[in-house]
């Protein structure tokens, strides 16, 4: 089992001391949250959270996140950094494809691009895409960071037709050196689906454990529909399992790859008051109880 520590809307400057803790106690990874903006005026519903409130998310500090994996990766060696997860369709597919490959150049290979649909039509409209047939525009900017991110040690000239991108062949160099796993986040049939058919993995966004079993059952399905028998296919989740030895074990029997843990509920108002050094220890005393025992 590998374990990704995620700790999103807290103070910008906590970022790096909390990656290096992590790196120095045992985590393979480390979440990186995503948020453009914040619209003065929604009637938006978050999916994730029971009440559908985005208010949590005023005021919080968000760094771009290709810049904030850029900032961490400078300060660790071995960490890796999962974006969960980038708004892809939202962004153009060609920009992304040359920051995703050069972070994973510069980093050696370490990072692993969780990427999905945003779910607020105020993304989308400030950034000038439009909302409709979102899903099919993510599915197409999936193909052109694919084609364009292909590893090798001379880069290959890659050319999309598409719906919504016509791209002549063109080429981004440097090419990374492994493929950069592309993560798919999302609950609906269509993400699960998306991340079998076009994806390296799956990004599970939180919810009960009866829902998580079910989703893990539909994944599975999928899986075996599509012929998919791949080993390496990554599977995170956020369980509240992954905080006992006992409940780690029935993950893995699951097909659970990756658990993503974290020390406080970050849905709420207002700024962070938990300290920097309060967010370490949690992070050790987990890696010592729980890292070392199941990984030992």
């Amino acid at each position: 089992m590998r374990f990704s520590f995620a700790e999103g809307m807290t103070h910008a400057d906590y970022y790096a001391p909390l990656a290096q803790a992590c790196e120095a106690t045992g985590y393979t990874s480390m979440t990186i949250a995503d948020s453009l903006i914040y619209p003065q005026e929604s009637d938006s519903k978050y999916p994730y959270t029971d009440t559908g409130d985005r208010e949590f998310l005023l005021g919080k500090q968000f760094i771009e996140t290709f810049i904030l994996c850029s900032h961490l990766f400078a300060v660790t060696s071995s960490l890796r950094l999962t974006p969960f997860v980038l708004k892809l369709p939202i962004r153009p597919p060609v920009l992304v494809a040359k920051q995703a490959s050069s972070l994973a150049f510069l980093s050696g290979n370490r990072l692993g691009l969780g990427v999905g649909l945003s779910p607020w039509p105020e993304d989308f409209a400030a950034l000038g895409v439009p909302w409709e047939k979102r899903g099919k525009r993510m599915d197409e900017c999936m193909d052109i960071l694919r084609g364009l991110t292909q590893p090798g040690d001379e880069p290959t000239f890659f050319g999309y037709q598409g719906e919504f991108y016509d791209i002549e062949p063109l080429q981004q160099c440097p090419a990374p050196t492994e493929k950069i796993p592309l993560l798919v986040g999302g609950h609906s049939d269509a993400a699960l689906r998306r991340a079998v058919r076009k994806g390296d993995g799956w990004m599970h966004a939180g919810g009960d454990g009866e829902e998580l079993d079910r989703l893990l059952t539909r994944l599975a399905e999928i899986r075996a529909e599509e012929g998919d028998t791949r080993d390496d296919f990554e599977v995170h989740v956020i369980s509240y399992d992954a905080y006992t030895l006992d409940g780690i074990k029935r993950l893995e029997d699951k097909g659970v790859t990756d658990c993503i843990v974290g020390f406080r509920v970050p849905y709420i108002k207002g700024p962070d008051t938990e300290p920097l050094e309060t967010k370490i220890k949690h992070l050790e005393q987990y890696a010592e109880n729980i890292i070392a025992k199941a990984n030992g």
